[in-house]
């Protein structure tokens, strides 16, 4: 392969990785405003918390966790699923339902990636 043809296919994945980091990062972006706005209860280690705070946990967790996180859904898995000291599953209550926070998550993620905003933000 010349020279020219490397640093073609070296452009190209690199304009392919930001445009997938910058996808994921508008998802996580989009899920901690959900989690911020949603007016849910949260539960953690016994204790439950509002949506306010527990956006501002997961945020300081996904600052930790930043390494690991590849893919939105790692940002689900490592920051906002589980409490690492534990391991208890984290809550939310939202309207009387209650599910664990990895359904919530995953399902808000499923109709973000389905709107027509999350498609004009991958073009």
């Amino acid at each position: 392969m010349t020279i020219i043809a490397r640093n073609i296919t070296a452009v190209f994945l690199l304009a392919i990785s930001s445009s997938v980091l910058g996808g994921m990062q508008d998802e996580i972006q989009h899920l901690l405003k959900f989690i911020e706005n949603s007016g849910c209860e949260f539960e953690r280690n016994g204790t439950v918390y509002d949506s306010k705070e527990a956006c501002s946990h997961i945020e300081r967790k996904y600052d930790y966790v930043k390494s690991h996180v590849d893919e939105t859904e790692d940002f689900i898995k490592y920051a906002a699923t589980k409490s690492s000291m534990s391991g208890s599953k984290y809550q939310v209550t939202c309207n009387g339902k209650q599910q664990t926070s990895a359904e919530w998550l995953h399902g808000e993620l499923s109709k973000y990636r389905a709107s027509p905003s999350a498609a004009a933000v991958l073009e």
